[in-house]
């Protein structure tokens, strides 16, 4: 069974942080204040609670094309870090604006939109759009509109992680009811969502998860998402795992965020033919295959980026928008919910930034606008 196939993407250009051009006044007539907004700039790469500004920016004009959004709620995600930090495959021209993911709700739309009209929801369409701000004018095709009928933390989170989940259970093995996936990191934002979308499919989970203080609260939480099994680590390389696949096929799909001996452990479970997908690295260390995994397992061993997956396709939104409308539904059913959330008003951005970099977190902050 196929996850069901979503709809693609055409990327917008992000707005611009400087002055705009503004129609010249009537001889005589006093010319109009620009528009303002507040943002969180960087001008330069660095530690975000160093680097990072609340400035107030001159807001561009609508025009025919634009689209006036009012941010909702932004969400902070490792990837946010590692671009401020300078460390991110993808580095957007500073200053920027921080923030790749969020809801907003559409003001005012120039004469040409057709996709979006004033009360909307919408998120990016893709990375860069600079969302830890409380509006600004954006083009109408780096937007994505959504429901109005799922939470706003739901809608907040939406675009990242769980489109990263949904798109590594759908597109490297053909998974059915019964099958099973290995996963570490289980308890990041993508690895509950893992979880939730595998459940509603009938998939068997069995999550990695580091040992910590809190460990049966964690185990009890990923449970009530519908977890079929929780280990640590340090359980994984026991051989009471044997006992563990009496109960669960071994898996077809391991997903790696994390690399390092973690890896290799998973990599020790998975079926014949199997595969590793390997979509973060949090332990920054390599990726370890032993050879034995190739010859007589024949493993497959392949990367995914939720932004890359994007650009591949960018005449294509309707996929992304199918995509986003099939997880909607997932959360009207109650089968997909957002992770534990920490809201922060804009203002305390240097609060909740400290927070997302703390080790063991387990709640992701969202900036509230």
């Amino acid at each position: 069974m196929r996850l069901a196939e979503g709809l693609g993407l055409v990327r917008g250009a992000r707005p611009l942080l400087g002055t705009f051009l503004r129609p010249r006044a009537a001889v005589g007539a006093a010319a109009p204040a620009p528009a303002r907004s507040q943002a969180l700039v960087y001008a330069q790469h660095g530690e975000p609670a160093r680097v990072l500004q609340l400035k107030d920016l001159e807001r561009a004009e609508l025009g025919h094309s634009g689209v006036h959004v009012k941010m909702l709620a932004a969400p902070i995600n490792p990837a946010d870090i590692n671009m401020i930090q300078g460390t991110y495959a993808l580095l957007p021209d500073l200053p920027a604006v921080g923030g790749n993911e969020g809801v907003g709700q559409v003001v005012e739309v120039g004469s040409h939109v057709t996709s979006v009209k004033p009360g909307d929801w919408v998120i990016p369409a893709d990375a860069e759009l600079g969302t830890w701000r409380t509006d600004a004018v954006f083009s109408e095709e780096s937007l994505v509109k959504l429901p109005r009928d799922i939470p706003l933390l739901c809608a907040a989170t939406l675009s990242v992680n769980p489109c990263t989940a949904y798109r590594m259970l759908a597109d490297f093995e053909t998974l059915v009811p019964g099958d099973s996936i290995i996963q570490n990191a289980a308890n990041s934002g993508v690895g509950q969502a893992v979880i939730q979308i595998a459940a509603a499919l009938g998939i068997k989970t069995i999550n990695v998860i580091r040992d910590r203080p809190n460990l049966q609260e964690v185990v009890d939480r990923l449970t009530s998402l519908g977890a079929d099994h929780v280990i640590t680590e340090e359980m994984l390389r026991k051989p009471e795992m044997k006992d563990l696949f009496k109960k669960v096929p071994k898996p077809r799909l391991a997903l790696n965020c994390v690399g390092g001996k973690s890896t290799t452990e998973m990599l020790r479970h998975i079926q014949q033919k199997g595969t590793m997908v390997t979509y973060g690295g949090m332990a920054k260390q390599p990726v370890t295959v032993p050879v034995s995994a190739f010859i007589f397992k024949d493993v497959k061993l392949r990367g995914f980026w939720m932004t890359q997956w994007k650009k591949d396709q960018p005449q294509n939104k309707d996929r992304l928008t199918g995509m986003i409308l099939t997880l909607c539904d997932l959360i009207r059913k109650g089968q997909l919910t957002a992770p534990s959330c920490t809201q922060v008003p804009l203002k305390d951005y240097r609060i909740a930034v400290e927070a997302s970099m703390k080790s063991f977190i387990s709640s992701k902050q969202v900036l509230t606008m």
